[in-house]
């Protein structure tokens, strides 16, 4: 049976409580389709690539974790935003995006998944959580070496990483934030990791490394952030019974 749209947003807006973040992007329904949803497609980013395979798997609705407004943004439909708009609107699909709410939850988003993909055990106390917005994820899996955890890393997303480090640094304590998160590295430093595992590296986070001795993991944007979408998808479309499809739109970055 069909659920409806309005029940899709609702459950989306319950599960991942969207109001008390302050974000770079409106969350929820970015773009209204049709009424009722029988297909449901997660990804990463609303990409074209995305839009397009989500039409071609009869998509009703697509929920991802980088939408298509963002704060400072060109507000104009021209080019790639009335290509993307125009696929959305013709097929009558609804677009739903979930930005820091969808990296924040303690279950099913990114930074939670991305720890359950790797292994670590994210500590259930006040420990758990760091940085700005309580955004950082901290806990443990235990490592011979800075070189040696980087290496599971790069196995378990299958793609190279990069690593500023001493290699062979024993490492404990793992604290996390995935995406475009090097800004969270001296939170993660001051929190007590031993290695801080995200997506990006700017020029800055290397000398932070070196110099207070705790190693930094760049596994990929869009790679740390493959799971959130895909967990709260397959959940939500679980609770409505909806069919649900997570389509994964490679991303070298």
């Amino acid at each position: 049976m069909p659920a409806q749209r309005t029940v899709l947003v609702d459950t989306l807006n319950l599960l991942l409580k969207p109001e008390p973040f302050k974000d770079y992007a409106p969350n929820g329904l970015q773009v209204e389709g049709r009424a009722e949803v029988r297909r449901l497609v997660s990804g990463v980013t609303a990409s074209r690539a995305l839009i397009e395979a989500a039409i071609a798997e009869r998509a009703d609705a697509i929920l991802v974790h980088h939408g298509l407004f963002w704060r400072g943004q060109d507000g104009r439909v021209i080019g790639w935003m009335k290509q993307r708009l125009s696929l959305l609107l013709a097929h009558d699909v609804s677009l739903l995006a979930y930005h820091l709410p969808l990296d924040a939850h303690p279950e099913l988003g990114n930074n939670a998944q991305l720890a359950r993909h790797l292994g670590v055990v994210v500590y259930p106390d006040a420990r758990g959580r760091f940085g700005e917005q309580a955004l950082g994820f901290m806990g443990e899996r235990r490592s011979d070496s800075a070189a040696a955890l980087a290496d599971h890393v790069a196995e378990r997303l299958g793609r190279a990483v990069t690593l500023v480090a001493e290699p062979d640094r024993p490492v404990r304590q793992v604290a996390l934030c995935t995406g475009g998160a090097q800004g969270y590295f001296e939170a993660a430093i001051a929190a007590g990791a031993d290695v801080f595992i995200t997506g990006e590296i700017s020029e800055p986070q290397a000398h932070y490394a070196r110099e207070c001795g705790v190693a930094y993991i760049a596994c990929g944007h869009h790679a740390s952030e493959r799971y959130g979408a895909q967990a709260v998808g397959a959940h939500v479309a679980a609770q409505l019974g909806l069919e649900h499809v997570f389509i994964d739109v490679p991303n070298p970055a």
